[in-house]
C-alpha cells in the first residue's frame, strides 16, 4: 500500500518514524509547506496529493479542527484514511466523517494507539479473558507538561484543550474495556494563560468507578506519564510507563508482552484493513466517535463540581 503521510509536525514524525517497521506500507509521499528532508515526493497541499492516483492512502496529522474536512475530502478523493485522535472537536463532525466513509466504501480508522501499546493490549486481552475476574476497581491517569512543539495545540478553539488531546487516550480505552459508563462526574482546574488543563473524572459503572485523571501541568520539564490499575476479584494489573513496567498481582499467571512499537501496530493493521476491505474491528469510527462524545462531556461536567450526571 502506498501512504502519504499529511502533515510534519510532532505526530507526522512519529508515523514516518513507525513506518520503518511497517515493510507493507511504502511512504509514497509527504504534504508538507516546508521543504523536508525525506527521501520521498513533497507536495505542498492535500489537493496536490489527492490528485495523485498513484497514492492508495493517507495519513493524516493534522490539527484537530482540520480531521472533519480533511478526511471527507480524501474520502471522496478515493484514498483510504488513517486520521490522527481526537476524531474531531464535536460528535456531529465525527458522524459526517463516518457518513462520508459508509457512502465511499473507503477505510476511515483514527489512530487510538493506546488500543495497540503492548500494556494495553494485555490489558485489553485479561479484562476480555475474564482473566481478573468480575472488575471492581480500574484509574488511568495520563499527564505531562504544556507540550511545545506548536502553537495549534494550545489552541483550544482548534485543539479542544489540552485535556481532551490527552485524556481522550484514557476515555477511549475505559470504554473499550467496560462500555459506556451509566453515570459521570468531573471535577478539575483550568488556566489556559499558564498552560494549565487538569480534570479528575469518575466513570459509574454500577458495581464499580472508573477514574479518569491527568492533564497538562505548566509548561516546562514536567515529565510524560501514563499508567492504569485494574482490580478484579482476581487480581491486578498495574502498569506505569516511567517507573513500573506491566506487572500482575495476585492469583494467575505472569504477564507476557510483545515488543511490537504500537505505532507500527496501528499503521500496520489500517493497511491490513485496507487490503483487506474491511471497517477496522479493532478501532471503528463509531468507537472514536464516542470517545470524543464522552470526552467532551467530562470537561464540560468539570465545572459542575462533581455533580453526578447521568449517560446516554
Amino acid at each position: 500500500m502506498r501512504l502519504a503521510v499529511v502533515g510534519l509536525g510532532f505526530m507526522g514524525g512519529v508515523h514516518i518514524k513507525a513506518l520503518a517497521s511497517v515493510p507493507e506500507v511504502e511512504l509514497a509521499a509527504v504534504v508538507s509547506r516546508r521543504a523536508t528532508e525525506t527521501p520521498v515526493k513533497r507536495y505542498a497541499t492535500l489537493e496536490e496529493a489527492l490528485a495523485d492516483p498513484s497514492i492508495d492512502a493517507v495519513d493524516l496529522c493534522l490539527p484537530t479542527d482540520l480531521h472533519e474536512s480533511t478526511t471527507i475530502a480524501a474520502l471522496r478523493a478515493g484514498k483510504h484514511v488513517l486520521v490522527e485522535k481526537p476524531m474531531a472537536l464535536d460528535d456531529a463532525s465525527c458522524h459526517r466523517m463516518i457518513a462520508e466513509a459508509q457512502r465511499t466504501g473507503k477505510i476511515l480508522m483514527v489512530a487510538q494507539v493506546l488500543r495497540f501499546f503492548p500494556a494495553y493490549r494485555a490489558l485489553q486481552h485479561a479484562v476480555d479473558q475474564g482473566e481478573l475476574g468480575t472488575i471492581r476497581w480500574a484509574t488511568f491517569r495520563r499527564r505531562c507538561a504544556q507540550p511545545g512543539w506548536s502553537d495549534w495545540i494550545t489552541d483550544k478553539s482548534r485543539s479542544g484543550g489540552g485535556g481532551f488531546d490527552l485524556l481522550i487516550h484514557d476515555v477511549d480505552m475505559a470504554l473499550r474495556l467496560f462500555g459506556p459508563p451509566e453515570a459521570f462526574a468531573a471535577i478539575g482546574y483550568e488556566d489556559v494563560p499558564a498552560g494549565v488543563d487538569a480534570i479528575s473524572a469518575r466513570l459509574f459503572y454500577g458495581d464499580f468507578v472508573a477514574e479518569i485523571s491527568g492533564g497538562w501541568l505548566f509548561p516546562g520539564s514536567f515529565p510524560f506519564a501514563m499508567e492504569f490499575m485494574v482490580l478484579g476479584e482476581r487480581g491486578l494489573l498495574e502498569y506505569n510507563s516511567e517507573s513500573r513496567p506491566l506487572k500482575r498481582y495476585g492469583s494467575g499467571t505472569e504477564v507476557s508482552l510483545d515488543t511490537t512499537d504500537g505505532y507500527a501496530a496501528e499503521i500496520a493493521y489500517f493497511a491490513e484493513c485496507c487490503r483487506a476491505g474491511m471497517q477496522p474491528a479493532v478501532c471503528t469510527p463509531a468507537s472514536s466517535a464516542e470517545s470524543v462524545r464522552l470526552t467532551r462531556a467530562l470537561f464540560d461536567a468539570r465545572s459542575k463540581n462533581g455533580e453526578k450526571i447521568s449517560w446516554k
